[in-house]
């Protein structure tokens, strides 16, 4: 992490990865992020992945470096509890980040009431307030059915990565910030809301998709499998079985890759029979590439894996090979967990691992170690004494009338 936001207070009560990640975000920059849990957890306290003893490592890894305060949300007491923590005085608090929707007990309007300089972030499903996981916008927005090759035929293909979760927490981080600059000028708070929908449809929008079925006359974009849309690239077989992906976009990738694989002169007879140059256009690779690949094939078919990485490299080819997490983590230097981002934690679950902090380097500051997460409630009695100034006799009330709950009882 990094001090940089070191001095504001941001509470988070929130679950699953959208809002906690926009937290997680400014923990790792200095921020001090306050979660308010459920007594026992939230919804997704238990989330696997998960250890054999049922320890959520997803929760570990999303909650790094925050102070976990247990509360009896169920109960009007509970509730006022969790409202006088946000609206707590201070010129670097009144920071709220949560997903719970806009007709709950931490509606906006009531809490401004309370502090009126207030910021909040609502991370929203579907932009009525209607719920929705990135699973579902996925689907309704119809990336799945360009997902996977033709012979899945018209069924749909989830990807594994919940883009638009992790999209809406980076852009949440970003809100969160604008707002406080604008807060610092101008002394005005305000609710900013975040639907996954939103970043899904403006994301789709930016990359020129939505224009694309709007303005075309080919309707939706079709299956391609692991052919790259628009340029040349695709997952081929060395002759020892080991799967590579091969990428040419610019001019000198395109020519680079042909050198490794001596394929100029094959490439110069087909361009001279189609009429085309593939150097100038990528577009055309794309076009052309069922004449393409088995050239291709053909010719990473011909070498073992050693060699064609000796090759591709020495002409500077844009490529990867396909391999497992396991063996990117444990033996691919460039994921090396060795560097400055990991920092190796004893976490809640009883367990020892590398675990990341922030993912910007600031070149002019001084990395830190990352924090791991809390257990819960392990800083009930610190956050209710530090920003409520609740003495220890009433703190010790709150513990009796089981308002509260502490990792320690």
């Amino acid at each position: 992490m990094y001090p940089i936001l070191k001095g504001l207070r941001v509470v988070e009560c929130a679950s699953f990865i959208a809002a906690p990640s926009c937290a997680l975000h400014l923990q790792q920059l200095g921020a001090e992020v306050i979660r308010i849990d459920a007594m026992g957890g939230g919804m997704d306290f238990g989330r696997w992945p998960v250890t054999g003893q049922g320890h959520s490592l997803y929760w570990e890894g999303l909650n790094k470096g925050k102070r976990s305060v247990a509360i009896d949300l169920s109960r009007p007491e509970g509730r006022q509890l969790a409202v006088d923590i946000i609206t707590a005085p201070g010129a670097d608090a009144g920071v709220f980040v949560t997903n719970y929707p806009q007709k709950s007990i931490f509606g906006h309007t009531a809490l401004s009431q309370l502090r009126p300089d207030l910021i909040t972030v609502r991370v929203l499903g579907w932009r009525d307030g209607g719920p929705a996981v990135d699973y579902t916008v996925n689907a309704a927005l119809g990336l799945p059915a360009m997902t996977g090759s033709s012979e899945n035929g018209n069924n749909p293909v989830n990807h594994v990565l919940p883009a638009w979760d992790l999209l809406t927490g980076a852009y949440a981080a970003f809100a969160t910030l604008a707002a406080e600059r604008h807060r610092s000028r101008t002394g005005q708070g305000q609710e900013i809301t975040i639907p996954l929908s939103d970043v899904a449809l403006t994301a789709m929008g930016n990359l020129g998709q939505i224009a694309e079925v709007l303005t075309g006359n080919d309707g939706d974009r079709p299956k391609y499998g692991n052919a790259l849309y628009g340029a040349f690239g695709r997952d081929f077989v060395t002759s020892d079985g080991q799967r590579v992906m091969l990428v040419a976009i610019t001019r000198r990738q395109w020519t680079g890759l042909l050198e490794a694989l001596e394929l100029q002169g094959k490439i110069q007879a087909l361009e001279s029979a189609l009429s085309v140059r593939f150097s100038t256009d990528e577009g055309l690779r794309f076009v052309h590439r069922d004449v393409l690949f088995p050239l291709f094939e053909q010719a990473v078919g011909a070498l073992d894996f050693s060699t064609l990485r000796s090759k591709l490299d020495a002409n500077g080819v844009l490529w990867s090979p396909y391999q497992t997490l396991r063996a990117a983590v444990k033996g691919d230097p460039r994921f090396s967990l060795e560097t400055p981002l990991f920092s190796l934690l004893e976490h809640p679950s009883g367990l020892s691992y590398p675990a990341p902090g922030a993912a910007a380097t600031f070149h002019a500051g001084q990395r830190q170690d990352a924090v791991r997460a809390p257990r819960l409630g392990e800083h009930t009695e610190q956050v209710l004494s530090d920003v409520l100034s609740l003495s220890s006799a009433n703190i010790g009330r709150l513990y009796d009338a089981g308002l509260i709950a502490s990792s320690r009882l």
